[in-house]
């Protein structure tokens, strides 16, 4: 099975500023290879626009300091964002075209199949990448022996911080599923409640009224602040911490809560949660209420196939808002 696992990374400054370097470079890539398939006529296949990267080295000296197998990431980065855009245009959303990265959009990049190697230097754990060096990781949780490292993500967040993420695919037994589930329950997502299930429990939403005050006046100390300023920088740091705290929170909830499901029974029975978004909910509250249930929803499905539980989503129509 596939796992991502996050660990924290300790650059110093000068790997720091490598990173930053690194990651800018892509940036720059992504957006010419947007502004080359925005100005063709018909798009070409991806693997032919990566064929492009060696010529493109001889005039644009930058690449050159960045591992080909991230360079080709860039590129795919690029169509697969044309393909969740087109997927939505099919979906009869209303979406517009992709637009240029400006710098802080753009935090991370993938080193694919090569490139990069967990070491033990002088007893400590570091990750090294190719042409950027060997970075101290906090090694919270052991990657499994039986695991096999697909790719590496490198990414800041808008705190500062520096996270690795691991796509590992383990070689383990899936528990089969059972052919007559004995345990089964049926999940209704809404307003008043987070959940509530046919068992009859009802899960309240989690309350973050606190922290979301926290976060409001940060953002109204930041509005006074002169853009650009040490103060807004700091300010702004500020903000960047009670937005990751709040998303922390959100999600060990969100993992807790489907973990639950995945584990006590034998089949989950969901809402199609785009069906469900079309019947019930208007404007900005669908689009907001149908983040989070998608994030929930995700979660569960894969804890359910590790698990060997069955995992299925049913149309609600005819069923109440309430």
């Amino acid at each position: 099975m596939h796992y991502n696992y996050k660990y924290r990374l300790n650059p110093s400054e000068r790997l720091t500023e490598t990173l930053l370097y690194h990651v800018d470079t892509c940036r720059q890539l992504y957006n010419h290879v947007l502004h080359l398939l925005n100005k063709s006529d018909n798009i070409p296949a991806r693997y032919e626009v990566q064929g492009r990267l060696p010529d493109l080295k001889t005039w644009w000296d930058d690449l050159g300091d960045v591992h080909s197998k991230v360079l080709q990431m860039v590129v795919k980065r690029v169509y697969d964002n044309l393909s969740t855009l087109k997927a939505q245009k099919e979906n009869g959303r209303a979406v517009g075209m992709l637009k240029w990265k400006p710098p802080r959009e753009y935090r991370s990049l993938t080193y694919n199949q090569s490139g990069f190697k967990l070491k033990n230097t002088s007893g400590r754990p570091v990750l090294w990448l190719s042409k950027i060096g060997e970075i101290p990781i906090h090694l919270h949780r052991d990657i499994p022996k039986n695991a096999t490292i697909k790719q590496v993500t490198i990414k800041q967040e808008p705190t500062g911080e520096w996270y690795a993420t691991f796509g590992i695919d383990v070689d383990e037994a899936i528990p089969e599923k059972p052919e007559m589930p004995e345990e089964v329950v049926g999940i209704d997502v809404g307003i008043l409640t987070y959940v509530h299930d046919t068992d009859g429990t009802a899960v309240e939403s989690l309350d973050l009224s606190d922290e979301r005050e926290r976060l409001e006046r940060a953002q109204r100390d930041l509005s006074r602040k002169q853009h650009g300023s040490a103060n807004w920088e700091e300010q702004r740091q500020v903000v960047a911490e009670r937005h990751a705290d709040l998303k922390r929170k959100r999600r060990d909830f969100l993992h807790k809560l489907s973990n639950y499901y995945a584990t006590e029974y034998d089949l989950v029975a969901v809402e199609d949660l785009e069906t469900k978004e079309l019947i019930e909910l208007p404007g900005n509250s669908r689009n907001r209420a149908g983040a989070a249930w998608g994030t929930f929803f995700r979660m569960l499905e894969y804890k359910c196939e590790r698990e060997g539980t069955h995992f299925v989503a049913v149309n609600p129509r005819g069923t109440t808002k309430e």
